[in-house]
């Protein structure tokens, strides 16, 4: 309720939608890791329903490096008004992620088994697109090791991780 002379706020929502995440599972079994993530860049295999809800794009690969970007807004707001950490962590933990699977055979698939993120300054709405940078430091058959950043639109550093991940057949 707003008192008489106060202004009512805009509504605030927003509608996600997604296909089929089966569709780009099913697919990944039969392409290499890097296959795979190039057709996810060019829009020829539905992206996971992750990157509609968080807002994120996978927007470039090569073997050992995945780059997203992300438009943080209120919506991803905590309590304090700056956007929640776990939206940068989740940018992060995806671009490590795909980073490692750029390196895997057809037939591999990984999973997260550590993160350490370290947030170097808050974000909020006006902050801009934020871009991370996944950089395979270690292939492996079993395990994998990668790094990664998250720029700011003015390029300022907004959060350094370093993860371990799981190699495994698919």
């Amino acid at each position: 309720m707003h008192d008489d002379d106060e202004t009512p706020r805009a509504d605030r929502s927003r509608t996600v939608t997604w296909e089929d995440p089966l569709i780009g599972a099913e697919l990944a079994k039969t392409m290499t890791g890097l296959e795979y993530m190039q057709s996810l860049v060019d829009g020829s295999i539905p992206p996971p329903p992750i990157v509609h809800l968080m807002q994120m794009r996978l927007v470039a690969v090569e073997v050992g490096k995945a780059t997203f970007t992300c438009d943080p807004d209120e919506s991803h707001y905590n309590p304090i008004g700056t956007v929640h950490g776990g939206l940068v962590c989740t940018l992060l933990d995806s671009v490590l992620g795909c980073a490692v699977q750029t390196t895997l055979p057809r037939g591999q698939g990984y999973t997260s088994l550590e993160i350490k993120v370290s947030y170097l300054r808050p974000v909020t709405a006006t902050t801009g697109q934020l871009t991370a940078v996944g950089i395979v430091t270690k292939p492996g058959s079993r395990a994998a090791f990668a790094e990664g950043t998250v720029h700011d639109a003015n390029g300022k550093l907004i959060a350094t991780a370093s993860s371990t991940l799981l190699v495994f057949p698919a």
